[in-house]
């Protein structure tokens, strides 16, 4: 945990394990050299956000209450927070403050589900689980998740429906040390997430896609509904939480005849 100078330290110890971090303060110098003063501030903001030292819909002191605490101008503070914003960790009420960002269905939808129906519908998708598996990772899972040789992974696949129709046949794998119980004694929702964040204190601060056309399998164009080698969209997506360790990484292939795939920049 961050020791601030002229603050009492807190515990250091994340909630994913026990790992430690090593105290920092505004103005202390880095392995990497001198750190400009705002990314100091920005990485004791995000910092204290991983503790969930702020929860999601909780406003941030003041950038005057910052400021003072950290020992560093108002503006410093401003411009770390508006980095913070621009990633959408954090969020701006006018004349209210400034808050932590919750993974809402609204948010769910705009910035991390982008299948668009041709008449321009848009909705979350209903999922029906088609098995949740708890083994050790495979060498692919390893390097897509940075895990250890050994390290176990929460494997689920589910069938992803749209108006009532599947459309999406998706696997993602999950590090079990970070989801304890889910999948045994913990249902697994359909908006992911919110609720890695709501019950596990951990915040998806971005994710990484690659796609590309591919041939539908014969187990996929079962449960999709449609011919074995018909042409789907798969998505490849890993999640990063917000000290950018890869959480969540999902395979989506999606049968697209009546939907497109939308991404917006800027």
């Amino acid at each position: 945990m961050d020791k601030i100078a002229g603050s009492e330290p807190r515990s250091d110890t994340q909630a994913d394990g026990g790992r430690k971090k090593s105290p920092t303060k505004v103005g202390e110098k880095t392995r990497g050299g001198d750190k400009p003063l705002y990314e100091q501030v920005d990485n004791i903001i995000r910092q204290r956000l991983i503790e969930n030292v702020w929860k999601p819909g909780e406003a941030l002191p003041s950038e005057m209450q910052l400021a003072k605490e950290l020992k560093v101008s108002q503006g410093t503070v401003r411009k770390a927070l508006n980095d913070l914003v621009a990633e959408n960790i954090l969020h701006r009420r006018q004349g209210l403050g400034t808050f932590v960002s919750e993974h809402t269905e609204r948010r769910a939808l705009f910035f991390y589900f982008n299948l668009v129906g041709n008449d321009g519908y848009q909705q979350l998708p209903v999922s029906e689980i088609l098995s949740c598996e708890h083994k050790r990772a495979s060498k692919e899972e390893r390097n897509h998740l940075d895990l250890a040789d050994g390290d176990k992974v929460i494997r689920v696949t589910r069938i992803r429906s749209l108006r009532d129709v599947p459309v999406i046949f998706e696997v993602f794998v999950l590090p079990s040390g970070r989801f304890p119980g889910l999948g045994t004694e913990v249902d697994v929702p359909d908006h992911l997430y919110r609720f890695y964040q709501s019950k596990y204190g951990i915040t998806i601060g971005k994710a990484e896609e690659r796609t590309r056309a591919v041939n539908a399998s014969a187990k996929e164009a079962a449960y999709l509904g449609i011919d074995p080698g018909t042409a789907l969209l798969e998505i490849d997506r890993i999640a990063y939480s917000l000290d950018s360790r890869p959480i969540e990484w999902r395979l989506s292939r999606c049968h697209t005849a009546d939907y497109y795939y939308r991404a917006e920049r800027g």
